[in-house]
């Protein structure tokens, strides 16, 4: 087992133990006030914490090697950068996230109880957030009757995922109409944006918000004769006061982790971040075509049999196991897993990419190329790279009115933003991966995680519904925005 998916459990043992910590306070104080300090300020801090670090390890042990961005190596054959998955692979993923969903629905209820509309809107903005990847991971999942054990409801039934997105998209409506920017978190301790003590933290809550909700209406944006989802996107676009978005790269959604207990990393020892594993060929390539100011930043460059330095080279991700190198390659940097440590949640570029999309299909107005150029320019300057005054003059980075020229920059620029390249490449397939040799599944990536076991024992009912209406439950089952 790699030391990643230990931490993995590890994070679910913690998320279980804040849970059960938080449920007694009510009980034990009754001081209003110190109610409403303790409900709030211990929920936040802890879910966003607990699942920004959840997500940074998704991306490093699933999206990384789906998306042939870095992989094991050297490499058995039976690893996610070769298409191996089992039935239960999902299971931490199904179990982490519902937990802390169990401790946003306590958050979203103190919130309410104690009348504080700025928590509550967080709370509907970090619920749409969970409950998008999770249906984007695994299709219909439980939502309307989830966490509500104390009610007596231990099987759930599944939602559709049109209901989930129908759902996610008209709370972060509710959300954008519920913040009241003129005042910051009262009672409320806030690790992404210190809305309790910076003016404008409230407003980067509620652009955050906007900004996830053009998300998650682009991802089901197959579904647009259903949903009106370019109508609502215009809508938002042509509107910037009532729905503010990220604006510079200062209002994106990442949370910086100090270091400093209990602010530490997700992985422990960053050697561990690079131990047995190699940048991808496709990953590595892509950058130095288009002479990336992030190569150095992201990537150390590989070395010969004689151990001089060769440039960046990758190795090709999925690759017949007998293949040899005659090279070491290029690796991740260690630095990216020590701290002090920015995890991505959403980012400024992403909605620049949404946008540059938008105005390639003639949904909004306004021209893709400039849109292009700001989301790449936000995405390397947010790693802390400086973008060179002739960048758009290299034939490879320059816009050249394709959708697929966009694609592979927002692919970029997703870089460690837990499944997002993933979930971007189910929906429109880009960036075209090589296929080199090695691959199982005929060749075809997985698009979802198959429902945990025990959910197949312990919510039988349920669960067979909800594989009727997805058409089966296995790693090539199209979710509903997908079709």
């Amino acid at each position: 087992m790699r030391l990643l998916d230990k931490i993995s459990i590890v994070l679910c043992i913690l998320a279980t133990s804040f849970t059960a910590c938080d449920s007694g306070f009510e009980e034990l104080n009754k001081d209003p006030n110190r109610i409403d300090e303790i409900s709030q300020s211990s929920l936040l801090s802890p879910i966003l914490y607990e699942m920004a670090s959840y997500n940074y390890l998704r991306a490093d042990d699933v999206t990384f090697d789906f998306m042939q961005v870095s992989l094991s190596h050297p490499s058995s054959g039976t690893d996610r950068a070769h298409y191996y998955m089992t039935e239960t692979s999902g299971e931490g993923v199904w179990s982490t996230y519902y937990n802390w969903l169990t401790s946003v629905k306590e958050m979203y209820e103190a919130s309410v109880k104690f009348k504080d509309p700025n928590s509550q809107a967080i709370a509907l903005t970090l619920n749409s957030w969970l409950y998008a990847n999770l249906t984007d991971a695994f299709g219909d999942v439980p939502m309307k009757e989830a966490s509500r054990a104390e009610e007596g409801i231990l099987k759930p039934v599944f939602d559709t995922q049109k209901e989930i997105y129908t759902r996610i998209i008209s709370d972060l409506e509710t959300a954008n109409d519920m913040f009241i920017t003129s005042q910051k978190l009262t009672y409320i301790g806030d690790l992404l944006y210190n809305a309790n003590t910076e003016a404008e933290g409230v407003l980067k809550w509620k652009k955050f918000c906007n900004s996830l909700r053009m998300r998650c209406l682009l991802r089901i944006s197959k579904r647009d004769s259903e949903m009106n989802v370019y109508a609502e996107l215009k809508k938002m676009v042509n509107d910037p006061v009532k729905y503010p978005v990220f604006e510079k790269n200062a209002d994106g959604a990442i949370l910086a982790l100090s270091g400093l207990a209990p602010q530490l990393p997700p992985i422990s020892r960053p050697q561990d971040f690079t131990t047995g594993r190699a940048a991808g060929e496709f990953f590595i390539d892509n950058l130095v075509a288009i002479d990336d100011p992030r190569l150095p930043i992201w990537a150390s460059k590989a070395k010969d049999l004689d151990g001089k330095n060769i440039g960046y080279k990758g190795i090709p991700s999925g690759s017949p196991i007998t293949q040899t190198f005659n090279y070491t390659p290029s690796n991740l940097n260690q630095t990216l897993a020590k701290a002090p440590l920015n995890i991505v949640l959403m980012t400024y570029a992403e909605v620049k990419f949404i946008m540059a999309e938008l105005a390639y299909k003639n949904i909004i107005s306004g021209d893709a190329k400039t849109y292009y150029e700001e989301g790449t320019k936000a995405a390397i300057e947010q790693w802390g790279g400086v973008v060179p005054a002739n960048y758009f003059s290299n034939v490879n980075a320059a816009y050249n009115n394709t959708f697929e020229r966009i694609m592979l920059q927002k692919y970029l620029a997703l870089f460690f933003n837990d499944y997002q390249q993933w979930f971007e490449y189910k929906r429109t397939g880009l960036p075209v991966l090589p296929d080199n040799g090695g691959l199982l599944n005929n060749g075809k990536m997985p698009i979802r995680y198959q429902y945990p076991p025990k959910i197949k024992r312990m919510n039988s009912t349920n669960y067979q519904k909800a594989v009727e209406n997805m058409g089966g439950d296995n790693i090539n089952i199209k979710s509903w925005w997908e079709k």
